[in-house]
């Protein structure tokens, strides 16, 4: 299984349009982060976790020619307001399987109304078949993916395990039911926006002692914005088994 971190950075983006501050004008690669996704590949299968506004530019630069399916973890618009640029894989592939659960189905029907419009669609529309996915195992091919559910404030989100891989962005509270379902990880994605605290993303200090409960044996940290610093500085503070993710970063499992 490969993982290629399309983006790691936050709901504005590094840099911060406009922004003055240090991070936002460096010149490290590794501190220019686009809107937060994963692509997925094992055996000829490739799968994107979340859909936001980069997603044209990040499917180009990961050379990505075919689709099976998003997964999304939650409806906000920084992961799902690409949608409408699966169009090329649409004319070659036909619908696009999207797995969500039901209240972010609505939310992108509501957002998206032409692409799921069946009587008198436009032409040049795309199409997605619909998957609603709940708190528990489901397939993905010929893989079976676990649901991990949780809190992004009062605003629940799904993260995903495969095999000994697990993705989870924009959480602030699981419960110990849902940890559970993360022992034995070999690789751990969590969120890690910044030091300070924030009221719907783990900080730094939650993160890592996410991780600490969790105890994979590697961790990377993503949904970064630029609050959290330079990239190589803070990278050099993390414990040994822990890394900043940045983006087309590629990982092995």
């Amino acid at each position: 299984m490969k993982i290629t971190f399309l983006g790691t950075g936050t709901s504005q983006g590094i840099p911060v349009i406009g922004s003055t501050h240090p991070v936002c004008l460096s010149n490290n690669s590794k501190d220019k982060r686009l809107r937060v996704s994963v692509l997925i590949e094992w055996d000829d299968y490739k799968y994107v976790i979340d859909c936001g506004p980069d997603f044209r530019q990040q499917m180009l630069r990961a050379n990505c020619t075919k689709l099976d399916g998003i997964l999304f973890t939650h409806e906000h618009a920084d992961h799902t307001a690409g949608l409408d640029d699966i169009r090329p894989y649409f004319f070659r592939q036909g619908d696009i399987p999207i797995y969500a659960h039901r209240r972010v189905i609505n939310e992108l029907k509501r957002r998206f109304d032409y692409i799921f419009e069946i009587e008198n669609k436009y032409p040049g529309a795309p199409g997605v078949s619909i998957n609603e996915i709940q708190n528990k195992p489901f397939k993905l091919s010929n893989l079976e993916v676990i649901s991990i559910d949780g809190l992004h404030y009062n605003l629940q989100v799904f993260g995903f395990r495969f095999n000994k891989f697990a993705y989870l962005t924009d959480m602030k509270t699981i419960n110990d039911k849902e940890l559970e379902k993360l022992k034995d990880l070999d690789v751990l994605v969590v969120n890690a926006l910044r030091e300070t605290p924030h009221v719907s993303h783990f900080n730094l200090e939650e993160a890592l002692e996410f991780i600490k409960k969790v105890n994979p044996k590697k961790a990377y940290l993503t949904h970064i914005s630029h609050l959290l610093g330079f990239h190589d500085e803070v990278q050099q503070k993390l414990p040994k088994n822990v890394f900043l993710a940045y983006d087309n970063l590629q990982i092995t499992l």
